[in-house]
């Protein structure tokens, strides 16, 4: 897809549970915003649950690659908390606090005068992001630069929140927020994350915060803090004068330590540190006597200090994806602990002290257990050294190779690898590669997939392989989606497991450059191999006994399966659709429009499921639950095999938190939220939905400068063109690129020579004289051929190619091929292509870049010599083109001439001018007049003086030469006419 494709790596969002209803956050499906106040008593208890809520709420949950099943195990880290334990137990013991609603319109007053724009949308008004005690910037991008302006206009408001939440991905606001964080002194709950938002490119902005400033200490009622997806090296050393903070979150930074005194933290209940660089844990953390978890999972941790066993208030201890060889025997004074989690290290032995815990959970997966020490490597043998696998370098015309019973390691050109492991055959046998142009007919492409590379076929189709062959083809770099290698069997394309890597050193597809990527696949026969690049397919199996399936891909999508909902396993796949927000309001016209991610649900087998499945989906960006309007949120469903949209919105049960919204569907298909002021939702969609599939692409006409009759034809995404036309500007030339195309992947396209042109190939891909395409976006869709003059032609020929989608009409009319577009509605784009006439000895007449001798103006009204011009050009510099534009040329002229001498502003400019100049010499008196104007007008004053001193001292050299001749009264009274 062109422009669905964004994503996340971040730790798994909250679950919003099911208690949301008794928290007083959710919204009853309905098109109005209004809602049941709860009692004021107990808003305080309420009122952030919903926002700070803990996803550990999910334990007793059984997972398995980033899927969940009900069971009695545990989490893994990838669906972590992001803000830790639930902090509505912060406002349990604190004094009640207003509905926001009523903090809305105490802060109404100030909203009318203060502006939040920039850093915030102009839509954004003070009560969306403030209420009494809670500050929310986290949901805007460079929301953060917000706070000192709020502090400004109303400090004493600000003084009393207790509950704040900021983005770091902006440096210059992250500074100033931090500078007004110590006035803040009845903070409670701070969070200041990144991975927050997108670039354009799709990948999750990091967070910029590398400390925080001493001024912090002054917190004295902080009890959660929230640090996490940041630049941290090491911890504040402010963090160890919090006494009250028991929340501490600082996963997803660089940690490589911690400070030895960090047992002074001893109201510490909570503590975060997955995703650093911790190779070990200091003695002091025996003195954290109140810690009830401990995450330090995807770390570089191989021992645990004895001091460990001191912790007596752990229940939950997570050490998963480090390097642990041993556990310490002191663990078995951790009388409370309850949870255990330490898959994926290098534990050969659980220690029996464990065994005296009779409530612990352990999971153990993905450890060596039982098994003996691995020994170190011996040094190769003689015989082991001369027993290397051979290499083979091929090029471009040899398709064939042979490959003996040692095994061989191919390396083909454009830098696919073939290894070949010893034994895989009995005798020597021949083999032979091809790669193959990617035709629509048999390339077949499934929705929102890209191909990455031309199909690869391996012959013999029938040869058997004794052993596995790995079969490694290169791809182009690929954001936020994953790529695999697909397999053609002669009927239908194949997934096969894929792993990705780099190619061999030395090998390169580029001379000098860095080895190729490879997507590589092992496999027992040959046949045909593609790489392809999709959106992250996660999947699991649902039993009877329910099932949790959170996206890799952004963790705040979840599907939650209900015991009793099937009562067969059924195997389910997920693919989310990140959605650039501001290509959605572009195509339909609503500036406020937003949408969330796009959901893609597929099971099998496909039939209803017997309870309804939960659905969690984050908000459209920029909408949270405190200001959506109802009325504007849409729930849409799609139908995949009929493209078609449906509003289903008043069909489900849709919930809103304060984050995300939740609805229940008993079928899979896709399923999009909008919030848009759109009427008719579905025809909007649908029109949205085909334009993001498309690419936006140009078109390249360039002939070869040394031989004219060859010509290259290219079709690029718009972003390549730039670049692609700079590396061929030595080579070739040629008009302009083409205006933007929409154009969608793998689409048919066909350029045919017209106006006295025609193509000299009999290939197969040339259908009546019009050269047929497929448009890949990460293919080249390059093809050269030779022209020549049609029959006839004789002496220059001004021709044109003209591009078509699919098939060309036979009878295409005179007046489209003049007019470009006409009553053809395939017609894409023309560009002009000229053929040089030949000289008596057959060969091509070049144009050179040449100027005739040029005076510009008249004695009497101004006069500048060709001389004076060239000194003027030299002048000019990059203010050419408001120079041209204001001497009258037009920005079609002005284009072609900056496209034709790209490279070089000095004949650029020289080219520029003297265009002007040649169409001033039928223009009448006044040229140089018209010329200093312009100059004037563009700001070049200083070049406007010295053609006035040139034109005066030309007059005076006019009424000299006047004067020598005799006509001095006549060369007087035409000065004064003059002046």
């Amino acid at each position: 897809m062109a422009s669905v494709e964004r994503g996340s790596e971040e730790e798994a969002a909250p679950d919003e549970e099911d208690g949301d209803e008794e928290r007083g956050w959710i919204i009853k499906p309905g098109r109005s915003e209004a809602r049941k106040d709860p009692p004021a008593d107990t808003v305080s208890r309420r009122l952030w649950r919903g926002l700070e809520e803990d996803s550990e709420r999910n334990t007793g949950a059984t997972i398995s690659s980033g899927v969940m099943s009900d069971g009695p195990s545990v989490s893994p880290s990838s669906l972590m908390d992001t803000c830790g334990p639930s902090i509505s137990s912060l406002s349990s013991s604190h004094s009640p606090t207003h509905h926001h609603a009523n903090s809305s319109s105490s802060s109404s007053s100030s909203s009318s005068v203060l502006s939040l724009t920039p850093p915030l949308p102009p839509s954004v008004e003070l009560p969306a992001v403030l209420t009494d005690t809670r500050l929310t910037l986290d949901v805007y991008q460079g929301g953060a630069a917000a706070l000192p302006l709020i502090w400004r206009s109303i400090p004493e408001q600000l003084r009393g929140l207790q509950y704040v939440r900021l983005g770091s991905e902006d440096e210059p606001g992250l500074d100033g927020a931090l500078e007004v964080l110590h006035h803040l002194t009845g903070l409670r709950s701070l969070a200041i994350r990144g991975h927050c938002f997108y670039d354009s490119r799709g990948d999750p902005l990091p967070g910029l915060l590398t400390t925080l400033p001493t001024s912090v200490s002054s917190l004295s009622h902080l009890v959660h803090l929230d640090l996490s997806f940041n630049q941290l090296s090491c911890l504040p050393s402010c963090l160890l004068s919090l006494p009250a903070l028991s929340s501490l979150l600082l996963g997803h930074n660089h940690l490589s330590a911690l400070p030895p005194d960090i047992g002074q933290l001893s109201s510490l209940t909570y503590l975060s540190l997955l995703g650093n660089k911790l190779v070990s844990l200091p003695p002091g953390v025996a003195h954290l006597k109140a810690l009830q978890t401990l995450d330090v999972s995807h770390n570089l941790l191989q021992q645990l200090p004895d001091e460990i066993g001191s912790l007596e208030e752990l229940v939950k201890l997570e050490l998963s994806h480090n390097e642990l060889k041993q556990l310490p025997e002191s663990m078995g004074s951790l009388l409370s602990l309850r949870e255990l989690v330490i898959y994926s290290n290098d534990l050969r032995l659980i220690p029996h002290c464990l065994n005296k815990l009779p409530l612990l959970k352990i999971d153990v997966r993905d450890n060596p257990l039982g098994q003996p020490p691995t020994p170190p490597p011996l040094p190769p043998t003689p015989d082991q050294a001369e027993r290397k696998i051979p290499e083979l370098h091929l090029g471009f015309k040899q398709h064939s190779f042979c490959v003996s019973s040692a095994g061989c390691h191919v390396f083909l050109p454009g830098g696919a690898e073939l290894l070949f492991p010893p034994g895989c055959l009995v005798t020597t046998t021949r083999l032979e590669w091809v790669e193959k142009r990617p035709e629509k007919k048999w390339v077949w492409l499934e929705e929102h997939d890209i191909l990455l590379s031309r199909p690869l076929e391996l012959r013999p189709h029938g040869i058997t392989f004794l052993k596995p062959v790995e079969v490694c083809v290169p791809y182009p770099r690929t954001k936020r989606r994953e790529v695999v290698v697909q397999r053609f069997d002669g009927q239908s394309w194949s997934t096969l497991p894929t792993v990705l890597r780099r190619g061999s050193e030395g090998h390169s597809s580029h001379p000098g450059g860095r080895p190729a990527r490879l997507a590589c696949c092992a496999v027992s026969q040959f046949s045909w191999f593609m790489a392809v690049s999709r959106p992250v397919k996660d999947s699991c199996s649902v039993t009877p006994a329910g099932a949790l399936l959170v996206s890799s891909s952004d963790p705040g999508i979840k599907l939650h399966f209900p015991p009793d909902s099937t009562v067969q396993t059924r195997a389910i796949t997920l693919q989310v659709l990140q959605v650039p927000v501001s290509e959605v309001q572009a195509l339909c016209g609503d500036p406020q429009a937003s949408v969330s991610p796009l959901l893609c649900l597929s099971q099998t087998p496909s039939i209803h499921f017997l309870q309804p499945i939960k659905v969690q989906v984050p908000l459209p960006s920029g909408v949270t639950g405190h200001t959506v309007d109802m009325s504007c949120l849409h729930l849409l469903h799609g139908d995949p095999s009929a493209q078609t949209w449906t509003d289903i919105t008043s069909q489900v049960s849709l919930y809103v938190t304060h984050l995300y919204a939740i609805f229940y569907i008993t079928h899979f298909s896709w399923y999009w939220l909008w919030y848009t002021t759109h009427r008719c939702v579905s025809g909007v969609v649908r029109k949205v939905y085909q334009k993001l599939k498309q690419f936006k692409v140009q078109f390249l006409v360039l002939q070869r400068k040394t031989d004219p009759l060859q010509v290259m034809l290219q079709c690029l995404p718009s972003n390549k063109v730039d670049s692609r036309v700079q590396s061929l500007s030595a080579q070739y030339d040629g008009p302009q690129p083409s205006d933007l195309c929409d154009l969608l992947e793998g689409e048919q396209f066909f350029a045919g020579f017209e106006r006295g042109l025609d193509i000299s190939t009999e290939s197969p891909d040339c259908v009546g004289g019009r050269l047929r395409f497929e448009f890949y976006s990460s293919m080249n869709n390059l093809k050269e051929v030779y022209i020549c003059p049609a029959q006839g032609q004789k002496g220059p020929v001004r021709g044109q190619v003209s591009f078509y989608r699919g098939e060309i009409p036979n009878n295409l009319p005179e007046e489209v091929a003049r007019k470009r577009k006409g009553d053809d509605s395939q017609w894409l784009a023309t560009l002009p292509l000229r053929l040089p006439a030949l000289n008596s000895e057959n060969n091509f007449i070049m144009e050179e870049l040449q100027y005739p001798p040029l005076n510009l103006g008249d004695p009497e009204s101004g006069y500048l010599t060709e001389a004076n011009l060239l000194s003027i050009s030299l002048q000019i510099g990059q203010d050419w083109r408001t120079i041209g534009i204001n001497l009258g040329l037009s920005y079609q002229e002005l284009d072609r001439i900056q496209y034709k001498y790209r490279d070089n502003l000095g004949t650029l400019v020289l080219d520029m001018l003297f265009h002007w100049a040649r169409g001033q010499r039928n223009a009448g008196p006044g040229a140089v007049s018209r010329l200093v104007s312009a100059m004037i007008e563009s700001g070049r004053r200083d070049l406007a003086d010295e053609i006035e001193d040139i034109v005066s001292i030309g007059r005076r050299k006019y009424s000299e030469s006047l004067r020598r001749v005799g006509l001095e009264a006549e060369g007087s009274s035409l000065g004064e006419t003059q002046q």
